[in-house]
């Protein structure tokens, strides 16, 4: 994380009712606006994300989603335009945002992430917010997060229930110590409402705060879920799993 971006007033003014939330204060800011943060895809879960990051005012946002928008994502990417049909979806999450808050840069990198690239796009972040639909995916983040120490949160849902697991390598339970193996028959298409995944998008994105700087309590080596059907939440202790092939001789 780099420490050589200082508030401006500028920032004091755009981030003005945050600054008041107790333990956060110009501390806390600082730190978001020197932090550097990679979203795995931007749709309905990595777009609400995305979203949050901006607002809260982080310095940069690295993007990696591939593909074009179809009219089937409407429903759950909020990033996304009805013009934007057939286009990019990567580019036109970075047009929102840059709207949005102007000052926070955006990269895109019109990848899904893979074997080739994951190494190199997790170097270039201080933490990860992993929200892809497919498990491949999800575990090669976690694998480069803990080989290279950095924070990583893992966002999902199906239907009306969600799940975040907050993960900080040598420390705390990695998405392996619960998923040793991608689970058969997973699908990449499931039921989605696009509240339900910007419930646990929200969700998320508090947490990586919370991680970055110290407001609250963060939640490693739990998992929180909730199930919007009956509105029920609840943290379920996750134990680190010290055969884990990822983390399991870490210290």
């Amino acid at each position: 994380m780099s420490s050589g971006k200082e508030l401006t007033d500028l920032d004091r003014s755009i981030y003005e009712w945050q600054l008041d939330v107790p333990g956060f204060g110009d501390e806390g800011q600082a730190k978001l606006r020197n932090t550097t943060a990679l979203v795995s895809r931007c749709g309905g879960l990595g777009g609400p994300i995305c979203l949050s990051l901006a607002a809260a005012g982080f310095g940069k946002i690295i993007i990696a989603h591939a593909g074009d928008l179809r009219l089937d994502d409407l429903n759950r990417q909020i990033l996304m335009r009805h013009e934007d049909v057939g286009s990019a979806r990567s580019e036109s999450a970075k047009r929102t945002l840059s709207s949005f808050n102007p000052h926070v840069e955006v990269e895109v990198v019109p990848e899904n992430i893979t074997e080739d690239n994951a190494e190199a796009l997790v170097a270039k972040a201080d933490i990860v917010f992993s929200a892809a639909p497919l498990f491949e995916e999800r575990l090669l983040m976690n694998q480069e997060c803990v080989r290279q120490n950095k924070l990583l949160v893992d966002s999902a849902m199906y239907n009306l229930e969600g799940r975040i697991i907050p993960v900080i390598p040598g420390d705390s339970a990695c998405l392996a110590c619960l998923y040793p193996e991608i689970p058969p028959r997973w699908k990449r298409r499931f039921p989605v409402i696009g509240a339900v995944s910007a419930l646990a998008a929200n969700i998320g994105a508090m947490e990586g705060i919370k991680l970055l700087t110290g407001l609250g309590t963060a939640n490693a080596n739990r998992m929180i879920y909730f199930d919007s059907g009956t509105m029920r939440f609840q943290t379920i202790q996750l134990k680190r799993n010290s055969e884990c092939k990822v983390c399991g001789k870490r210290s």
